[in-house]
């Protein structure tokens, strides 16, 4: 006899609403994570007041109703604004790219004179069809742009040149023609109140949880004790990387409490210049707390800078590297999962477990319609 209906491996967003879900059509759950904390890297914790963000800023936003209809049942959100700023040699830029942008850049005022400049630019670069992401993002924004303040981030963040990563990285990137610096076009945008930790918690409030628990080194123990398995650890390590190692990018986070209120004056600020080692720095009070007062209600600050390195074993991987080669990988190891599927009931699901780089609530609505699937059935 199985003692549940469901275990989950991982607790994080996409383990927490399936358990959740699960939950709620009354079946049996466990959920196990080999971290000391539930909430995955949305885990949030309370630093004397601050939310710091341990495994970097996740601003939550969506235009799926259901989704946000759902996670609302779990948390009140902020109207907290994603606006970040780029600083290239202490030349400061909006973000995303937008008039503001482009009026910094060349001097231009209107969106006609803006998309000008952008077309002469990728006409003298030859470029047609961009086969790369240098040559995708001269054809979106021009030459000056891509060199200033995406050539030297993206190199630090992919640890390869731009002409050697695929197209489709930067497609996500906003480009706007007009005096809007709110990076995301999404209909529902915010912070959870308290921090996602706490958003979690409730999520999984009444559910059996198990952490410091690996399955991978206790699959004896697991792979029989319930009638499913939810996984959402990396797919390669499940099956013993017996195709090979999938690539991912790893994040080294340095955290800091300062002694002053304001470090930054606004929560993220992406460093775009190759000589400095981090990618961005995160003031984490700003993802909840207004600047207007400049933040003296809670005299000191927490920062932390992010810089990206190569995954290797033991790293936590956070970024998978999606070109053509580990593309071709992963199908491969899908075609095992399937198997593993008929054979002993295991679905992987979430970034880890699909290979690919989720948007929190692409995270959520793929968790509530696999949910959707498999309670269907059972």
């Amino acid at each position: 006899m199985k003692q549940y209906d469901y275990l989950i491996v991982g607790a994080g967003l996409y383990g927490a609403v399936f358990a959740n879900l699960a939950a709620e059509a009354g079946k049996t759950v466990l959920v196990i994570d080999r971290r000391d904390h539930i909430g995955g890297n949305v885990f949030t914790q309370n630093v004397d007041g601050i939310h710091v963000h341990k495994y970097g800023a996740h601003i939550f936003h969506t235009n799926d109703r259901e989704v946000w209809e759902y996670v609302k049942r779990f948390a009140e959100f902020n109207n907290f604004i994603n606006s970040p700023v780029a600083n290239y040699n202490g030349e400061i830029y909006s973000l995303p790219f937008n008039m503001y942008t482009f009026n910094k850049m060349w001097g231009v005022v209107t969106p006609g004179q803006a998309k000008e400049k952008i077309s002469e630019q990728r006409e003298a670069a030859g470029v047609a069809e961009p086969k790369n992401l240098e040559e995708q993002a001269i054809s979106l924004v021009g030459t000056d742009i891509y060199e200033k303040l995406i050539k030297g981030y993206t190199q630090k963040q992919w640890g390869r040149a731009c002409a050697d990563l695929p197209a489709f990285i930067i497609k996500r990137l906003p480009v706007r023609f007009t005096y809007d610096n709110n990076y995301f076009d999404a209909a529902y945008q915010g912070i959870p109140k308290g921090g996602y930790t706490k958003m979690i918690e409730k999520m999984l409030c009444g559910i059996e949880v198990r952490l410091c628990t690996d399955f991978l080194s206790e699959r004896e123990k697991y792979e029989n004790i319930a009638k499913k398995t939810i996984y959402t650890g990396p797919i390669d390590e499940y099956f013993r990387y017996c195709l090979g190692a999938l690539k991912y990018r790893s994040v080294r986070f340095e955290t800091e409490k300062l002694s002053i209120p304001n470090f930054q004056g606004n929560a993220v600020v992406n460093y775009t210049d190759p000589e400095t080692p981090w990618t961005r720095i995160i003031e984490h009070k700003w993802f909840e707390f207004g600047k207007d007062d400049d933040g003296e209600d809670i005299p000191f600050t927490i920062i932390s800078r992010e810089l990206s390195t190569e995954w290797t074993p033991g790293r936590e991987p956070y970024y998978p590297v999606n070109d053509a080669e580990n593309c071709a990988l992963y199908e491969k190891y899908k075609k095992l999962s399937q198997a593993e599927y008929e054979k002993k009931g295991v679905v992987f699901g979430g970034r880890l477990g699909q290979y690919r780089y989720f948007d929190m609530d692409q995270v959520i609505k793929a968790a509530i319609e696999k949910a959707k699937e498999l309670l269907k059935k059972d």
